[in-house]
């Protein structure tokens, strides 16, 4: 195992978050594993969605609005990407949700790794530090700091 990533403190805050996007892309795949029923699947994934993802996709707005490169148009169109593999889940028959469901999984998973390996190492180079300690204001004004899931219905189990 190699050595924890360490983070700008600035940006801590999404690596935090991050921690929570792994959970649920385990949750996923272990309710899945386990034949859970697939309405409750999805009805975890609206959840999270609405309640974590879309405001950590708030990101956008505040740290990748400050570069313009590759790593960054990535990061956007993977964050596309989740958008529309959601909506397909949720415009989906039962048959087609668990592929859906798994397809999230992977996508959120795959991008909060590609996030943590390579585009936040990136952006703290690229960004000064007045800038960054801007960032870091602005990232804890656009949401509270994720602590736990709340959602109540363990699946997954």
């Amino acid at each position: 195992m190699g050595k924890p990533i360490k983070r700008s403190e600035h940006i801590v805050q999404l690596s935090k978050e991050h921690h929570f996007c792994l959970l649920f892309c385990w949750k996923i795949r272990s309710g899945l594993k386990n034949q859970a029923e697939i309405d409750r699947i999805k009805n975890y994934i609206n959840y999270f969605w609405k309640e974590h993802l879309l405001p950590h996709f708030k990101e956008e707005d505040v740290l990748f609005r400050t570069v313009n490169d590759a790593f960054v148009k990535k990061a956007y169109d993977e964050h596309h990407e989740i958008n529309e593999t959601v909506r397909l889940l949720n415009s989906s028959d039962a048959e087609k949700a668990s592929s859906w469901a798994l397809k999230i999984a992977d996508l959120v998973d795959n991008h909060v790794r590609f996030e943590e390996r390579e585009l936040f190492p990136h952006l703290e180079k690229a960004i000064d530090e007045p800038r960054l300690i801007e960032i870091g204001k602005q990232i804890k004004q656009l949401q509270p700091e994720i602590t736990e899931d709340t959602f109540a219905d363990e699946f997954w189990k």
